[in-house]
C-alpha cells in the first residue's frame, strides 16, 4: 500500500548505507571526550572509497547533487547532537561536522 509522503521525507533523501559506514567509521575514529569532529572532504573521501571498494562509480559532484552529507536528522535521532559549519564568502577553512553525546536529561 502506498502512503503519503511526510513533510519530512520530501527534504530528506534515502541516504545510502556507504555514506553512513563512512560518518561511523569517522566518528568512532576521531571520537574523543563526548565529541567527534569530522571534516566533510574527510567523508567525502571515505564515501568515495567505500563505493570504489564496492566497485560502483561515484563522484563528489553525485553526493552533493543527491544531499547525502544531510545526515543531521537521522545522528539526531539516534542520539547525537549534530553540527555543521561551513565556511562564509570572507573565511578560510574547511567545512566539518561535529557529533556531540546528547545530554541525558534526569527526571525530577
Amino acid at each position: 500500500m502506498v502512503k503519503p509522503i511526510s513533510p519530512n521525507e520530501v527534504n530528506n533523501p534515502a541516504i545510502p548505507e556507504e555514506v553512513i559506514e563512512a560518518f561511523n567509521f569517522l566518528i568512532k575514529k576521531n571520537f574523543r571526550n563526548g565529541s567527534a569532529t569530522i571534516l566533510q572532504n574527510e567523508v567525502i573521501e571515505k564515501i568515495l572509497k567505500i563505493f570504489r571498494q564496492r566497485r560502483r562509480e561515484m563522484t563528489r559532484q553525485q553526493i552533493f547533487d543527491a544531499g547525502w552529507l544531510n545526515i543531521e536528522h537521522l545522528y539526531t535521532n539516534a542520539g547525537w547532537n549534530v553540527g555543521y559549519d561551513k565556511t562564509a564568502y570572507n573565511e578560510t577553512y574547511d567545512a566539518f561536522f561535529t557529533f556531540k553525546k546528547k545530554k541525558r536529561i534526569s527526571p525530577h
